[in-house]
This record gives C-alpha cells, structure tokens and sequence, in this order.
C-alpha cells in the first residue's frame, strides 16, 4: 500500500530525474517526451509536480469544460504520437450526452469542434509553466487526452477563479495509473462476411454509420480498406499528407483536418497556408490553426470514399505502423451539402 510518504519520496525521486534529464540535453525537452525518456507517463511526471506549479483539479472534467468558455478565447490541443493538432477559440455550444454505456461530449463552433469520449477522461491539472497556464487532462493510463492553454487573448482572472473553484481536495503529488488492455487481434479475413460488408459499405447513408458498421462486422479499420475495393479504398504514397496541404493552400480550397486520441477528436475547418519543414515535423503554422504532423511515422495512407445521403465523402486517411489513425483529412463540407468539386480534384491528383 502507497503511503503519503511514499508518494512524496517517489514525487521527489522523478522531479529530481527530470531536471538532470533537462540540463543534460541541449535541446527543450517536452513533458510528453521527457516522460518516455524516463519510463513513465506524462501525467505521472506531471502529477509529481502537484504543490510546484501544478493544482489537481476535482474528477469532473465535464464541468470544467463547461467553465471554460469564461476564459474567452484559447488554444486547444489534442495529440497522438504522432501528430499535434492546436486550434485558438472559444469553448462555446457545449454539449454531453449519455449513448449507450458512453459519456459522450462536442463542442460545435467554427473555431472549437471536438468530438469528446469522456469515459476516458480521468486526471485533471491546472498548470502553471514559464508564466504559461494551461488545463490538463489524462486518461487511466496517465496519456493526454487534451490541453488547453491561455493566449494574449484569455481572461487569465476567470481561469484562476476556475482552477480555484475545481481544486481537489487532495493535493497528493502521484497518480494512480491503470493500464488499457491489450486491444483485441484482428479477426483473419476469412472470418469476415465480406459480401455482407461490402454491400453496407454501398448502403452508407452518413459517414457516422462507417465505425458502427465496423464494430457490426468486427472488421479492423485498415483490413476493410484493404478488402472492400479499389472504387471505395486505395493505397497511396507516404507523402500525400504534404502533397494534400501544399495542394490545398494552392488552390485555396478549405478542408477538414482531424486529429485524436482514444479520448478527444479535435477539427479544423478552413484554409492553411503556412507550410514548413522542421526535421522530421511538416508543419502548419497559421494564426489560429498549427499541425504538427511527423512523417517518419507515417506507415500506409489510404483514398477512402463512402457513399451518403449528400453524396461520396473523399478523404485521405494516414495511418501508423500499428495500424492506428494519425491525421484524417476531407474537403471542407456540412451535412446536406455535397463535398467541395475543388477537394475532389486534389484527391484525384494523387496517385494511386
């Protein structure tokens, strides 16, 4: 059993690592990466920083988010391994709801859209770094799920107003982490009723219907790519990515990009028009809309198209080597009107 005493030896013992792993490298290590680094998760070397500069906020991450919107506009920020996705808004038009056994959450404004999965959210921080202040939160697992940062633009009193009114009554500097289970292996292909699958897939009538149709099947996402047909799914170059957004910024087309974790899918919609190569990072850089995207990560893309109510919806789908989405990207559309013919075009464009 942890004592108190036990926790602050071992908050000490990874504050201590920390610091010797900062002034050993020359360049800024991120939490995320520091924590890798040191073998464990970001919200436990977060957590073990609760009393300097951090303040764990109660279990309800819902009614934080619901505050948020006091502190006008901010940056929000939802990452996988291997892209960052931060958008600057205002946390307006929130919605929960139950559906079945999940918590579910959205945020629908031009700036801020995301699509919340709040039975993964678990740990919540308010954090104080450098003069930066921000909210945290994790899953069981101790991963980010999603941030949010004050800019010039905040209300800095209505955030600290926020962190004080949520501030747990324990300010224990550790975190219980609870580890995900192994995710299930993929049914063989001659386990799938493909013919019964394909002919769903013909019959989509919303692109909401396309993970249910999975689950339904028990198909993985890449292994119906793979089996349902070069007209609906097809492989394309590892660079498509970049091919998409130079495409995109030249042609002035407005797109979707979609960014997520097990917990938090964040949305931009409109243009980009900053592109830079950092290292292995390809990189938007505008006002309010920055991605992050590694490229050496990147292990298959895919052309999708589902067939809706309004018509095909095209999209460019960049996938890990596990087999896990990394950035989702679509021509800017709404339901009840058809996709953009400018977006068409520059997916067509791509080789197969």
């Amino acid at each position: 059993m942890k004592t108190a005493a036990n926790q602050t030896e071992r908050a000490r013992e990874i504050r201590a690592d920390y610091q010797t792993l900062k002034q050993q490298s020359a360049e800024i290590v991120r939490a995320r990466d520091a924590a890798t680094r040191l073998g464990i998760s970001e919200g436990a070397l977060l957590a073990a920083h609760v009393g300097d500069g951090v303040v764990r906020l109660a279990d309800d991450p819902q009614a934080i988010l619901e505050s948020v919107s006091r502190c006008g506009e901010v940056m929000a920020l939802t990452r996988n391994e291997e892209c960052v996705h931060e958008r600057k808004g205002v946390y307006d038009n929130a919605s929960f709801f139950r559906h079945g056994k999940m918590h579910m959450g959205m945020f629908v404004n031009p700036d801020i859209d995301l699509r919340l999965f709040m039975n993964h959210w678990k740990h919540c921080f308010a954090v104080r770094e450098q003069k930066r202040k921000s909210l945290q939160f994790f899953d069981k697992s101790g991963q980010a799920v999603h941030k949010i940062y004050l800019t010039d633009a905040s209300d800095e009193t209505a955030y600290d107003k926020l962190a004080e009114r949520y501030r747990h009554p324990s300010q224990e500097p550790s975190m219980e982490i609870e580890a995900y289970a192994p995710r299930a292996l993929e049914i063989p292909d001659e386990g799938i009723d493909w013919k019964g699958f394909r002919t769903a897939w013909e019959n989509l009538q919303d692109t909401h219907d396309f993970h249910p149709m999975l689950v339904r099947f028990k198909v993985r996402r890449e292994q119906a790519l793979r089996r349902i047909g070069a007209d609906f799914a097809y492989r394309v170059g590892l660079d498509s990515a970049r091919a998409i957004l130079n495409s995109a910024r030249d042609e002035r087309c407005e797109i979707m990009v979609f960014v997520g974790n097990r917990g938090c899918i964040q949305i931009h919609t409109g243009e980009v028009s900053r592109l830079f190569e950092r290292g292995p990072w390809y990189n938007v850089l505008d006002e309010k809309f920055n991605l992050h995207l590694r490229e050496d990560k990147i292990a298959r893309a895919w052309v999708t198209k589902k067939p809706t109510r309004d018509g095909t919806v095209t999209a460019l789908e960049v996938y890990n080597a596990g087999g896990e989405i990394i950035v989702t990207f679509f021509g800017k559309r709404k339901p009840g009107i058809p996709e953009l013919p400018l977006w068409r075009e520059i997916i067509d464009a791509i080789p197969a």
